[in-house]
């Protein structure tokens, strides 16, 4: 099986569940050096990059399940990663998991929208995990406001949004990998079992690290300046994270289900329960 992204928050976390379940795994990342870093001998490690033609012979050749993260930075599927995928399946891939996002199928503005659409009619079959809002945002792009900061700068306005752990994610989509049939052409939306204001995510942060955390609720523009200017984020990257906290101004990602407990047997982990565990990350 194919893992992309296999350094991020969901791959990494996938491929240790299919280890775990005694499945070899072919990892990939856009570095080798990442990849062999976090798991060492226990996978085969490769470099792919949806943009370089020459590295997905390698990454694709015998495989017949992918794993599919877009990396953040790309923006724009149509041109930067769907000709990868359609060499993926001309190599032989039949089954692709595809890591999406809550809603996609009805915002044309993401870039997984255009993603979904060509698996739709590739002729493969496929799995959308359109997840929710990564608890670990927060301790990964937002972790610097939080520790250095306490604040939480993202444009969400009062809209609420159903926070997600990510080994809940991973729990899913490793699930899709190993028992394909059973997840045929299927759509699951991870959420967690409440939809928090970023006020509420802030009251929780702190409460678990004992000092005041506060929510800035700047504008768009104020955002954007801030995640290029001090977070460092692409301007790609901006614009499909302005996108995502639109929605959740807008009042559309609160929307819980019940698929981590349908899929994976277990509870989903709620954001104090995320907060309290990994409190150590937002300690300067």
């Amino acid at each position: 099986m194919l893992v992309t992204g296999a350094t991020g928050n969901v791959g990494s976390r996938t491929v240790e569940l299919l280890l775990a379940a005694g499945i070899p795994v072919r990892a990939a990342a856009s570095g080798l050096d990442a990849v062999r870093s976090r798991f060492g001998d226990r996978v085969e490690a490769v470099a792919l990059d949806f943009t370089d033609q020459a590295t997905w012979e390698q990454a694709y050749s015998g495989v017949r399940q992918v794993f599919l993260m877009r990396p953040p930075h790309l923006g724009k599927p149509k041109t930067q990663m769907l000709p990868s995928l359609e060499a993926a399946k001309a190599a032989g891939v039949e089954h692709v998991v595809l890591l999406s996002l809550q809603g996609a199928e009805r915002n044309k503005v993401v870039p997984h929208h255009a993603l979904e659409a060509w698996l739709h009619e590739s002729g493969l079959s496929w799995t959308f995990v359109r997840a929710a809002f990564f608890m670990q945002n927060l301790t990964t792009t937002h972790l610097t406001d939080v520790r250095d900061r306490d604040t939480i700068m993202v444009p969400a306005g009062a809209g609420a949004t159903a926070f997600v752990d990510v080994h809940d994610v991973a729990a899913i989509a490793a699930a899709a990998l190993l028992v394909p049939d059973q997840h045929h052409n299927t759509a699951w939306t991870p959420t967690g079992p409440q939809a928090l204001t970023y006020s509420e995510v802030a009251e929780v942060l702190t409460d678990a690290l004992g000092r005041p955390i506060s929510y800035a609720r700047p504008g768009l523009v104020r955002y954007a300046r801030h995640a290029r200017m001090v977070l460092g984020m692409p301007w790609g990257m901006v614009a499909v994270t302005s996108a995502i906290y639109t929605i959740a101004r807008l009042g559309r990602a609160g929307g819980l289900t019940d698929d981590v407990r349908v899929v994976t047997g277990d509870e989903p982990v709620t954001f104090r329960e995320f907060a309290m565990r990994e409190a150590e990350r937002w300690h300067a």
